[in-house]
């Protein structure tokens, strides 16, 4: 049979509304692409263009830090204390080198490498681009810069960096006053980070460590510049867009005066001791040297290890500073102050006498506190007291003033506490006090305790800068002037002196005494050391107990070790009518004070008072 042909009907209704329902989704779809292309447009090129465009100039612009000179030190005369001297490094462009083995060892035969040297440069190789430069040896000689200059064509790649570097020209003669600058290390960087001025140090490497260096660091170091700079994708230099030069430090002077300080410097002559100079009229420091010292340029590059443990473990202490942080008895230098607090009390007058038999004992008590004339002095007031250190006057005065009015009165002195010089490397020595005794030993205060702080001895202890600035009170009447060594600042423009901020004086009920005790300096000064002087002076020496002699003991120098020796110690300032300066020295086991400390004070004010005289005296005609 015959099949028939199936014949399908369309229904052309349908298939329209159909075609028009996917034509409208599809247009509906368009739409919306088209509306979210247009919305991520304008996002880009609208809403986000300075984010976007600040990320392509982060990328195609880089910003290099600048670092600023740092300022230089001087002293009050001008001199240059620290200064920036250029050094040379050879600096290594790796992707410039076509054989880095075959040019080190074609370098080494013009400049010696060392092990170390070419082992740090093959591992920072390893991590470094090789289009920037790379350090391959530092703080080139001249030797080695002139021949090198004459090589330089056949290395390429190969360039000689020049920079700046703190220098010394001093050496080890300020260490003390200048300090010096080192690398930064993480504490300094947590430290600059905390106060908000790492930002500043981002193209410096190095910070004031100690001293003057570490005080003024915000005034020395300057603000840095910057150079902005096209790169490539890559980070290669295209072109250099901009630069901000920096803004240098600031130069400082200081109230040291060089000559003075080589001339006690000399004196110490490598002697464990100090000396300190200060100018009463202003607080200035003439001079503040200890000894031993060492030279502050080792730190600048960085010091060896073994370098370092040697200075550290040294028994002459070089790393310390002994005009502010040695402490010492201060002895029969602090008679004065305990006299004028007697006159003061009323517990003395001019006129009072005290027998002096070559000891003083404690009523009821058999113990005999012996003075250093063991014949004794006869009666004694408070001029011949103070003129021939009479421990028997001041045991009496001691015992009969007590430990609370001691300290109260020294205190105003500024004994016991740092003075505010500007270093921050200062002890504030120790004040004894009944409240002290306890909190430190928990022990009760005795009154033997008493009668060794009435001679200088005992718990009492003092900086020779603290002991100075004390002084600087007695020659100044009251008036109180802290010690500084900014003298002061110049910028760009101006030279700016630094303020001194003079303190509330030290008023007495009776001014007289000040006159009591200044006229019992002057004359000890008169029968001593300054007798044949051209200029009138006044003083105080004092010999300071390192350990205590046995109560019928004899202290002999020559039979006990040499640390185990006394102090010697000197307190003067001159000229008497109109105070200039005022000194103190001291020398670590030498003995006694006048006979040791005496002609080095009588040194230095020759050296300071009579310069002009000696200058003129020997002028060229």
């Amino acid at each position: 049979m015959q099949q028939r042909k199936r014949i399908t009907m369309h229904d052309h209704a349908a298939e329209a509304a159909l075609f028009r329902r996917r034509a409208m989704f599809t247009f509906i779809c368009v739409v919306i692409l088209l509306l979210t292309l247009v919305g991520n447009l304008y996002h880009l090129q609208i809403t986000s263009y300075k984010d976007y465009a600040t990320r392509s100039n982060d990328n195609r612009i880089r910003v290099v830090p600048l670092p600023p000179s740092r300022g230089l030190i001087y002293d009050r005369n001008g001199k240059l204390l620290a200064e920036n001297q250029p050094f040379y490094s050879l600096e290594v462009i790796p992707e410039k080198v076509k054989d880095m083995g075959t040019m080190l060892n074609e370098l080494n035969k013009v400049i010696p490498l060392s092990d170390d040297e070419r082992q740090n440069f093959t591992e920072a190789l390893k991590f470094h681009r090789r289009f920037k430069p790379l350090t391959l040896k530092s703080h080139l000689t001249e030797q080695e810069l002139a021949a090198f200059s004459v090589n330089q064509y056949r290395f390429d790649g190969v360039s000689i960096e020049a920079g700046l570097n703190r220098y010394y020209p001093y050496g080890e003669l300020l260490t003390h006053v200048l300090g010096y600058v080192g690398r930064i290390n993480n504490r300094d960087q947590k430290a600059l980070e905390l106060s908000g001025d790492w930002p500043d140090y981002a193209a410096t490497n190095d910070i004031g460590k100690q001293g003057v260096e570490k005080f003024y660091e915000s005034l020395l170091h300057g603000k840095p510049g910057h150079l902005e700079e096209e790169v490539n994708n890559l980070g290669r230099h295209i072109r250099t867009l901009k630069v901000e030069a920096p803004e240098p430090g600031q130069d400082i002077y200081l109230t040291i005066d060089l000559a003075l300080q080589q001339k006690a410097m000399e004196l110490l002559a490598g002697r464990r001791g100090s000396i300190v100079a200060i100018d009463p009229r202003d607080g200035g420091i003439l001079a503040m040297a200890s000894s031993p010292s060492y030279d502050p340029n080792q730190f600048v590059h960085g010091i060896s290890a073994k370098a370092y443990s040697d200075l550290l473990n040294s028994r002459s202490r070089p790393l310390i500073n002994r005009a502010t942080q040695g402490q010492y008895a201060p002895a029969s230098t602090v008679k004065p102050f305990l006299a004028l607090m007697g006159l003061e009390d009323g517990i003395v007058n001019e006129k009072t006498r005290v027998w002096d038999p070559g000891f003083w004992q404690i009523p009821g008590v058999e113990r005999k506190y012996r003075d250093w004339k063991r014949w004794g002095h006869g009666w004694v007031d408070v001029y011949g007291a103070i003129i021939n250190s009479c421990d028997t006057y001041f045991y009496d005065l001691a015992y009969k003033s007590g430990v609370d009015r001691i300290s109260s009165f020294m205190d105003q002195f500024g004994f016991g506490e740092n003075t505010g010089v500007d270093i921050y490397e200062e002890s504030p020595g120790n004040m004894p006090s009944r409240d002290w005794k306890r909190l430190r030993y928990n022990q009760p205060w005795y009154i033997g305790d008493t009668i060794s702080v009435g001679i200088g001895q005992g718990y009492w202890t003092t900086t020779p800068l603290q002991l100075a600035t004390a002084v600087t009170i007695l020659a100044n009447k009251g008036r109180r002037l802290p010690p500084h060594l900014l003298k002061s600042i110049k910028d760009s423009t101006s030279m700016i002196d630094s303020p001194v901020e003079e303190r509330a004086p030290l008023e007495l009920k009776n001014p007289h005494h000040w006159e009591v005790i200044a006229d019992a300096m002057r004359q000890t000064a008169l029968k001593s050391r300054f007798s044949d002087a051209s200029y009138s002076a006044a003083m105080k020496t004092g010999t300071g107990q390192v350990f205590s002699v046995a109560e019928d003991a004899k202290y002999d120098a020559d039979t006990i070790d040499e640390h185990l020796r006394d102090n010697a110690l000197i307190v003067a300032y001159a000229p008497f009518e109109n105070p200039k300066i005022v000194l103190t020295v001291i020398l670590e086991n030498a003995g006694w004070g006048g006979q040791n400390a005496g002609p080095v004070a009588r040194a230095m004010m020759d050296e300071y008072l009579l310069r002009d005289k000696w200058e003129l005296t020997h002028a060229q005609p």
